[in-house]
């Protein structure tokens, strides 16, 4: 990941992964509810005297060390500071609204094809269920390690289908991440500028900081557009987990 925000691709949670225990528990049949045993119980306590705790001692902190002087270097240029919203521009540029355009339609296609699937899934379930007592358990209990097995294989095809579509959506921004970094080296020594931040650290900025419409126009001239590469799933295929921590999505 490199210094910029990516313009997330929103992609649809997978339902299918969820299936064997929802539909499990909603025939009766395959995993019934497994009996509780009562609880204990609960015998009043003898009272117990609470035990002092030692008040815990701060850890010593290691001495800072005396390090001897550095020859001289010469300092730094003067700062000249632009700033640019890469959030921004991305939203503006043509070739990323065709970036998210495609992965939408694959991600519907990917949605139309799952829901297919999951019906059939479902019949299968109920032609299983009316099987019970008409053959033997041992045939009624292969039946259903079968169609588990093809629950689990739906839902690791569709993750990996899934994952192939992020991969070619995220092939297609890193296009767009290269010519817009060229393009911002490009702006900023037009200007003179040495330091660029991203406009949503900064609290207050004049316009004449701003390079964030120039690098839009600049982009949309020189990239308008993007060929989205086709989603394939290879084998072995690492399926991503989305973030759950405080700063996902952003």
């Amino acid at each position: 990941m490199s210094v910029f925000h990516r313009v997330a691709l929103i992609l649809p949670v997978l339902t299918l992964g969820a299936a064997p225990a929802a539909w499990a528990q909603s025939s009766g049949y395959f995993m019934p509810p497994t009996a509780q045993a009562p609880a204990p119980t609960q015998h009043a306590a003898a009272p117990v005297a609470p035990t002092p705790v030692a008040a815990s001692q701060p850890a010593p902190q290691p001495a800072i060390p005396e390090l001897k002087a550095l020859p001289p270097e010469p300092p730094p240029p003067t700062a000249i500071i632009g700033v640019l919203s890469v959030p921004d521009v991305m939203q503006k540029s043509t070739a990323s609204q065709g970036v998210q355009a495609e992965i939408q339609k694959r991600q519907a296609a990917l949605k139309q094809e799952e829901e297919t699937a999951q019906t059939g899934l479902q019949e299968e379930q109920q032609l299983i269920s009316a099987e019970r007592g008409k053959i033997s358990e041992a045939d009624f209990e292969t039946k259903v390690q079968n169609w588990q097995n093809e629950v689990a294989a739906a839902q690791t095809k569709f993750q990996q289908k899934n994952q192939a579509i992020q991969n070619s959506g995220q092939a297609a921004l890193s296009q767009i991440e290269a010519e817009l970094i060229g393009i911002i080296r490009q702006e900023a020594q037009a200007h003179g500028m040495n330091l660029i931040l991203h406009r949503e650290q900064v609290v207050l900025n004049v316009a004449q900081f701003d390079l964030t419409d120039e690098t839009v126009t600049e982009l949309n001239k020189l990239l308008p557009s993007v060929k989205v590469p086709p989603s394939v799933v290879t084998p072995g295929m690492a399926i991503s987990q989305p973030d759950q921590g405080p700063g996902a999505g952003q």
